[in-house]
């Protein structure tokens, strides 16, 4: 059993798994933000290749530069939203190229990688820094086929999923770990061990901001955190864990959360952001800071999104909740946390953690001490390099 785990493919982690949506690198900022919210999607695939100007460009063969570069999601937009020219300009912000929000100095946050590569392969670039692995989809040609005649008559759109005549999906952190928690048998004893005998703790360059702290000094920390598929911590000045600011639930609200950032605590901030939407004297309080700094600009995109916000949850029956405008309530109607951190203790078990974050849908768990003071994080990628020792063990 355990020589087949050394030697499955990641194609059978793919099963199941949809299409990329996909953008090109040429559309703007206000692409990305109208795309994210018409088809729904958490985050959406950049390419280099343009399939909007070359009807063609899907089905070539010849188009091997049709690469994948990195992904887009609402967090990358509202941290740009937040830089004092843009809140001074939103619509001039907007029509920015995508390409602004693709962190050139990390080109291997996104890496393709073929179906046949091993599991092991695939953790080991996981653990050299890549977030997501692009993966070709395997189909049967008479699928593949029909599909492309389909789509022959049809204009692809900036949102096409073929590239190469292929279609590809990817696997984040998470997909390795549920992968790996059905064979959990054959790391024993490793996986009930306490997390503080494995050395998985991290507790240097923890992620943490006082409560009383600007939310907007927060905000290279919110971006980081997105960047390490972790959170940032809210603390308060004895440094015991108070909430947190998580990219998963700011993914969930629509660009307006930028004036909240930039205006607000961080404690207001997760009171803002929470899934029950903010409080009416919080959202007053951003619209009169807004008033103040002279960013009318930005108050009157605030207006507009309520506008719209209202509209769909009259459309969808919801509770005018602030949040992503077609969403049931203002907000996803896939899972959204609320501001309370996930947390954990140093003598809990690595299994008991693993289920934990999987079942909360966070790629990390806060550690605590008894007294809820922070004492670390544990995070997948720590969690894989504890498995691919074990691994290593095996052969």
């Amino acid at each position: 059993m355990a020589v087949s785990l050394l030697t499955q493919e990641v194609s059978d982690l793919c099963l199941g798994k949809p299409a990329l949506r996909c953008l090109s690198v040429s559309a703007t900022i206000g692409d990305a933000l109208s795309a994210l919210k018409r088809l729904r999607e958490t985050y959406l695939s950049v390419w280099t290749c343009n399939h909007d100007h070359d009807p063609d460009a899907s089905f070539s063969s010849k188009s091997d530069d049709c690469v994948c570069i990195g992904k887009i999601c609402m967090v990358d937009i509202i941290c740009f939203l937040c830089r004092p020219d843009c809140l001074k300009s939103p619509t001039t912000a907007l029509n920015s190229p995508l390409s602004v929000l693709i962190p050139r100095s990390l080109p291997g946050l996104v890496t393709h990688l073929e179906p046949h590569a091993s599991l092991v392969e695939a953790i080991d670039l996981m653990l050299e820094g890549a977030q997501n692995l692009v993966i070709p989809i395997q189909s049967r040609r008479n699928t593949t086929s029909s599909r492309k005649k389909l789509l022959l008559h049809n204009k692809p759109s900036s949102n096409s999923t073929l590239h190469n005549n292929r279609e590809y999906c990817w696997l984040a952190q998470e997909d390795l770990i549920r992968y790996l928690l059905n064979f959990i048998g054959l790391f024993n004893p490793t996986p009930i061990n306490p997390i503080n005998t494995l050395n998985v703790i991290e507790t240097e360059n923890i992620l943490a901001i006082q409560y009383d702290s600007p939310a907007l000094a927060a905000l290279p920390l919110i971006s980081q955190s997105l960047i390490n598929h972790t959170s940032v911590a809210i603390v308060d000045a004895d440094g015991k864990l108070i909430g947190e600011i998580s990219p998963f639930t700011l993914n969930s609200c629509d660009e307006t959360v930028s004036a909240a950032i930039a205006t607000l605590s961080a404690g207001d901030l997760m009171a803002y952001i929470d899934c029950g939407g903010p409080p009416e004297e919080l959202v007053q309080t951003v619209k009169d800071r807004l008033e103040e700094r002279n960013l009318g600009a930005f108050l009157e995109l605030m207006e507009e999104e309520s506008i719209i916000t209202s509209s769909s949850d009259d459309e969808f029956g919801g509770s005018g909740c602030h949040g992503r405008s077609g969403r049931l309530g203002g907000y996803s109607a896939r899972l959204v946390r609320r501001s309370e951190a996930i947390v954990c203790y140093p003598w809990s078990s690595l299994v008991a953690v693993m289920i934990q974050a999987l079942a909360h849908r966070v790629s990390y768990v806060w550690v605590v001490e008894e007294d809820g003071s922070l004492a670390g994080i544990v995070t997948f990628v720590g969690m894989l390099k504890v498995f691919r020792e074990r691994l290593k063990s095996m052969i």
